[in-house]
């Protein structure tokens, strides 16, 4: 009986400590890219769907240049391979859809984000959408092009814009899309019940 209170004692304890500890940063690894910032407060996240696949390796992150002329990253680029459907991260009217640069573009103004209204680009992407579509979260805007990417693999680049101001695009998205749900307390097995 005592060594049986002793061991509930020790999970007790360890769950409280598992508990009251704070959460493990992310760091960057070749599979999950690297940890994704704070969201941005002033960025609603509004998100219903990543730009592609379920919840994609990031393979680089968002870096906002000090100056507005300065190098930095002005969005997310995550892997995808080609022909991979690109759908909208929330719902909103496509303000472009076409070739920019030689690479397809798709930019999304979302709906009931202020104004400036927030905008999303994708890219490099072909357009099944056009210019004055109503798109839904989720819905396909396009299809991932296998070539015109920035990345050393197929990805597309996911930016966030409200005016001529950068956001950073995984801000759109709620914490269960990214992987930062709730804690979950699994059963001990093995220990018996007082």
């Amino acid at each position: 009986m005592a060594r049986a209170c002793g061991r509930l004692v020790l999970l007790l304890l360890l769950t409280a400590t598992a508990l009251l500890a704070p959460a493990p940063r992310l760091t960057p690894t070749a599979t999950s890219g690297p940890a994704a910032p704070a969201p941005d407060p002033t960025v609603p996240a509004i998100g219903r769907a990543w730009p592609v696949g379920l919840r994609p390796p990031v393979l680089r992150g968002w870096e906002p240049p000090p100056t507005p002329y300065d190098r930095g990253h002005r969005g997310v680029d995550l892997s995808a391979p080609a022909g991979a459907p690109v759908r909208a991260v929330a719902a909103g009217r496509v303000s472009f859809a076409g070739r920019v640069a030689g690479r397809g573009v798709v930019s999304v103004e979302l709906t009931g984000t202020g104004n400036p209204p927030l905008r999303t680009t994708y890219e490099p992407v072909r357009a099944v959408v056009k210019k004055g579509d109503e798109v839904e979260a989720g819905e396909a805007v396009g299809t991932v092009e296998a070539t015109g990417s920035h990345c050393t693999a197929t990805c597309v680049h996911w930016g966030l814009r409200r005016g001529e101001t950068y956001l950073d695009p995984l801000s759109l998205l709620p914490p269960q899309l990214l992987g930062r749900g709730p804690s979950r307390l699994l059963p001990v097995l093995g220990v018996p019940l007082p």
